[in-house]
């Protein structure tokens, strides 16, 4: 056995103790090394949908897998524009970074059905874009409200989906904006969203659910769409004036 002295220094009992020690102390350090250099899986929160959130566009095409490997099955594919031509927008939620060093980007997928997740690549995305602003709308008292970094800048009385054609709940953001010189409908502004109505919207071809202007401005407050959000005019020049590309959405 080997002996200690007094410092803590082997003491020298004997040379085999000795060259036995000497000859373990390098795979010591060395296994020490290795666990403190050895890749550890970590994730980080991206988006808190409230007041820091990160979106960006697709950079590659890539499938979107359920996990984040990549031998999980796909829940679809990242793709470049939106059904009315405008660049797809993608919320980032969450990043995670595997044991062998591969970054993960956890994304909301504006597709039907809503509320869908997925993860992709991190090289499969462009750089990210930093929104603070936060929209809520609520069906049940007919109100939509705009914060920036917590603060509200913008409130209005809205129209929202008749009971046959709800709009439905949950988290959605800001996918692209429109300005028109003049559509009955929808006014001069609409603004859309990655949410998508069970059956049909007000939506040209049906389906997303838009914020927009009206021609009927007497059935606000209300449920007078297919789906959409419906506002006055003039209040949703001003919201469409204020609101960010990415801005993430909650309709109660």
């Amino acid at each position: 056995m080997v002996g200690w002295d007094a410092g803590g220094w082997p003491s020298p009992s004997s040379a085999s103790s000795i060259a036995m020690l000497r000859a373990l102390t390098p795979i010591t350090v060395t296994l020490a090394c290795s666990a403190m250099l050895a890749p550890v899986a970590a994730a980080t929160e991206l988006s808190d949908e409230q007041r820091l959130s990160r979106w960006a566009y697709a950079f590659r095409p890539s499938p979107i897998y359920r996990d984040h490997l990549s031998s999980a099955p796909t829940a679809g594919t990242l793709r470049f524009f939106t059904e009315d031509g405008f660049p797809e927008v993608y919320l980032a939620l969450t990043s995670y970074t595997d044991e062998d060093a591969r970054e993960w980007i956890k994304i909301r997928i504006p597709r039907r059905p809503n509320g869908r997740t997925g993860w992709v690549p991190r090289d499969a995305l462009s750089a990210f874009t930093v929104n603070r602003q936060h929209l809520t709308i609520s069906r049940k008292t007919f109100r939509a409200t705009l914060r920036d970094r917590g603060t509200v800048v913008w409130r209005a009385r809205i129209g929202v989906g008749a009971p046959g054609t709800p709009t439905p709940a949950g988290h959605f953001y800001v996918r692209e904006k429109f300005r028109f010189r003049d559509t009955p409908v929808y006014g001069r502004h609409a603004i859309g969203t990655s949410a998508y109505a069970p059956t049909l919207s007000d939506w040209p071809g049906g389906g997303i659910i838009g914020i927009h202007g009206t021609n009927q401005p007497e059935l606000i407050p209300g449920r007078p769409s297919h789906g959409c959000i419906r506002v006055r005019n003039p209040d949703v020049q001003r919201l469409w004036n204020r609101i960010k590309i990415g801005t993430p959405i909650e309709i109660r």
